[in-house]
């Protein structure tokens, strides 16, 4: 029922990007640490190339994957088909925080639709493509997307998002460091 694949091809690439949710999870060293799964949506997913992809992360709760990622950059990401044909992909790989300040940010951010209280890209490197049936995956109808993020984003302004982001993700629940400063 399942298989492997070697690369993200085109009829791949496309079921990725029409789904509308998909979630990252990672991890930290430490065995006592707490195992984060976050939903992702708003069109904030992009193939970069056959074994490399991206998300835009934007300013929220919580900053677990970055914090993981900064220590050891285990990732994982897992796309289920909520209308369709059955099927869920995982990608398994490892991957890298980019921030507003770092060159190659700028090029990165053009590949997803401008948002305010982007905080971050994150890139990952795909060691294992691999896709298994669905069947217990339930048939949901897609309403549309929520806007409450972007207008709270909007009402905190840039100045007021640095703000967030340094009193609430320059760490993790664990301790580990997450976002970085922008003061």
């Amino acid at each position: 029922m399942g298989r492997v694949h070697a690369e993200i091809d085109d009829d791949l690439g496309a079921f990725l990007r029409d789904q509308h949710v998909f979630f990252v999870a990672s991890a930290p060293l430490a065995g006592e640490g707490h195992i984060n799964l976050s939903p992702k949506g708003l069109d904030t997913f992009s193939v970069l190339g056959p074994r490399e992809v991206a998300y835009l992360d934007l300013a929220g709760s919580g900053a677990e994957t970055l914090a993981h990622l900064r220590e050891n950059a285990r990732i994982v990401f897992m796309f289920c088909a909520f209308e369709g044909r059955p099927r869920i992909v995982r990608l398994h790989g490892r991957g890298r925080v980019i921030e507003p300040h770092e060159p190659e940010f700028a090029a990165l951010a053009k590949r997803f639709p401008a948002r305010v209280g982007t905080r971050s890209v994150v890139c990952a490197r795909v060691e294992r493509i691999s896709d298994s049936c669905g069947y217990g995956v339930p048939l949901l109808e897609y309403r549309g997307t929520r806007d409450q993020l972007e207008l709270w984003a909007e009402r905190k302004g840039e100045d007021g998002l640095r703000r967030y982001v340094d009193a609430n993700n320059l760490t993790s629940i664990d301790g580990l460091p997450a976002a970085r400063s922008r003061a």
